[in-house]
């Protein structure tokens, strides 16, 4: 069986929530070994098949073919991306909200692909994680931008430049009718899937808070007069800061919150040891 496959090739330690989506698609891979049958088994049930979701109601391929893999090649390069760029973002958002935004990314992926190749009479289905890898590395751009990363090993590059050069291919593959066997409306899906979560996750915040019949208010105001009273008040808003972050992401701070949060921690750096009796 032929099946399109997200996978792409380019040149800290295992984080948990990476660690365990590495470790499942490596098991799953595995069976495609150890027993042929159980994995044609999975292929036909749990990748993305657009009929199959649109007319069989079989929402769960939208999240199972994310841990599908064409061949060795194909997973080993997905697995190492995903460490390559998931690890750092783990270790900043915290492993509930990046696994969050890593199936969102994936789901959100897997849609477009529907969308966009359902009607292809040469479509057969669709597996692999790089839809949702996609959308790590549109992550990982918008928060080191200029962080320099080696394709194929070799050759340096900064991640913006590699990103949108990555979506631009995605997005003219996915306009040429010809199949090349690879997924790319997924990918294209997963980088854009990504950059509205990210972008637009302040809307979101927002319209929570406006729709909150009590919407929660600091009990603290800073008064001029003190050092210790000043303590308190970054202490307080750096707390309800980083509360935000971990909701909708720091790029979703207001400038105001952000140089709050540098003003903060500075202070804080600079006056918390001191004895000021």
């Amino acid at each position: 069986m032929n099946y399109q496959r997200s996978s792409f090739g380019i040149g800290g330690g295992l984080t948990p929530a990476v660690k365990n989506i590495v470790f499942a698609n490596a098991i799953i891979f595995l069976i495609k070994y150890l027993n042929v049958n159980l994995y044609y088994y999975l292929t036909a049930n749990f990748a993305l098949h657009a009929y199959d979701v649109i007319y069989q109601f079989k929402i769960w391929q939208l999240v199972t073919y994310m841990f599908l893999h064409g061949d060795f090649w194909h997973v080993f390069f997905n697995m190492f991306i995903f460490w390559m760029f998931g690890a750092e973002l783990e270790n900043k958002w915290g492993s509930k909200e990046f696994l969050k935004y890593y199936f969102i990314c994936g789901i959100g992926a897997g849609l477009v692909n529907i969308l966009l190749t359902s009607k292809d009479p040469g479509y057969i289905g669709t597996v692999g994680a790089s839809g949702a890898i996609y959308g790590i590395m549109m992550a990982y751009a918008l928060y080191y931008p200029d962080n320099l990363v080696y394709v194929y090993f070799l050759i340096p590059i900064k991640v913006k430049y590699m990103v949108g050069f990555l979506a631009l291919i995605s997005f003219f593959s996915t306009m040429n009718a010809q199949s090349d066997g690879i997924a790319h409306a997924a990918h294209l899906g997963g980088l854009i899937v990504g950059y509205v979560y990210l972008k637009f996750g302040r809307l979101r915040y927002d319209l929570k808070r406006l729709f909150k019949s009590s919407p929660k208010k600091s009990r603290f105001t800073y008064r001029q007069g003190g050092d210790d009273a000043k303590l308190e008040y970054y202490r307080q808003k750096i707390n309800e800061l980083l509360d935000k972050i971990n909701r909708v992401g720091y790029l979703n701070l207001t400038q105001e919150e952000k140089e709050l949060l540098e003003e903060g921690s500075k202070y804080l750096r600079e006056h918390e040891h001191k004895d000021f009796n």
